[in-house]
């Protein structure tokens, strides 16, 4: 495993592990795997060294804070452990009862990372981080973080805050590249970092879909970018990857972690349903690309042009009416 060389209280690793899916009935994975082979995963990424565990009190409803913490049980120490606050009423008094309650849920007496998960359109950041400064004061919070946030609104929040807001979860991916405009430089820049969740596009990447194998879970279905004309026009970035994959006896998953944790200031939260992913997720630590490399899936990423927005409104309807 590799870590940032950033400055926390626990280091975090380059490739951590999202648990959206601990709990959250729209992957379809099952109470078996929430009772089992979820605990099994956490326990192995910590005997392969990774830290970073990221949850949100919103997935499942609590019951992802709650199975992670099951899981972590007396090993929770080494863990860099970071939740989400769900910012509907992001006064400050609320805003300290739901670190509480996450804190409760994954029976802790320390959030090391508390992050906003999305932009409250009707309350400024000052007003959520008043909140978070007494979380911090109280010892409850160590770093304040963000989540799907622009950069203006993060330096912001900063601002508000009075001391660093260290990482924005942003979505970044081969097929979804936006933070390299400005945030990724940001973050290398101030010493900050940029957490990257659906690092494989919600597994495009991996390769292991195209128009006559399409994947049947809620989320991935209503994902515009498993259309059939989408999955078509992926041929080429995942034709790319696999040669990349070839020359490092790797799979096109570990390739395009690789490629995403490339900047020092980038981790990735890929999300696994059972062990063998997990390993595999972690073992892209360890693949070093090379400047060609590098830049040549950068080529063959900016090639596709998938179909999005309400050009994709008729392929997703279409492909619900056939299910």
């Amino acid at each position: 495993m590799r870590y940032l060389a950033i400055d926390t209280t626990t280091k975090i690793s380059k490739i951590g592990l999202g648990t959206w899916q601990f709990g959250s009935r729209e992957w379809g994975y099952g109470d078996a795997y929430a009772a089992k082979e979820a605990e099994a995963i956490v326990r192995r990424a910590l005997d392969l060294g990774v830290t970073l565990f990221d949850t949100a009190e919103i997935y499942g409803f609590g019951r992802s804070e709650r199975i992670l913490g099951r899981a972590l049980g007396d090993r929770r120490e080494a863990a860099f452990l970071a939740t989400k606050l769900f910012p509907v009423v992001p006064v400050p008094p609320v805003v300290e009862q739901r670190a509480v309650a996450s804190a409760n849920r994954l029976g802790v007496r320390r959030l090391d990372l508390y992050q906003v998960h999305q932009p409250n359109p009707l309350f400024r950041d000052g007003t959520i981080m008043r909140g978070m400064r007494a979380l911090q004061r109280v010892g409850l919070v160590g770093e304040v973080g963000v989540s799907n946030y622009p950069l203006d609104r993060w330096r912001a929040a900063e601002a508000a805050l009075g001391s660093r807001v260290l990482s924005n979860q942003v979505r970044y991916s081969l097929v979804s590249r936006s933070p390299e405009r400005d945030l990724i430089p940001f973050a290398e820049s101030e010493g900050r970092v940029v957490i990257a969740y659906s690092p494989l596009g919600q597994g495009l990447l991996s390769g292991r879909y195209h128009r006559d194998s399409r994947p049947s879970n809620r989320v991935r279905a209503a994902n515009p970018l498993f259309l059939p004309e989408n999955l078509d026009r992926a041929q080429g970035l995942i034709a790319a990857l696999r040669e990349v994959a070839d020359a490092h006896g790797a799979t096109p998953a570990q390739i395009a972690l690789a490629w995403v944790i490339h900047s020092p200031a980038v981790t990735a939260i890929p999300g696994a349903s059972s062990v063998a992913q997990l390993e595999s997720n972690v073992a892209a630590a360890g693949i070093e690309l090379t400047g060609d490399e590098y830049e040549a899936l950068r080529a063959a990423s900016g090639q596709f042009r998938p179909i999005t927005g309400p050009a994709a409104l008729p392929g997703l309807v279409r492909a619900r009416a056939g299910r």
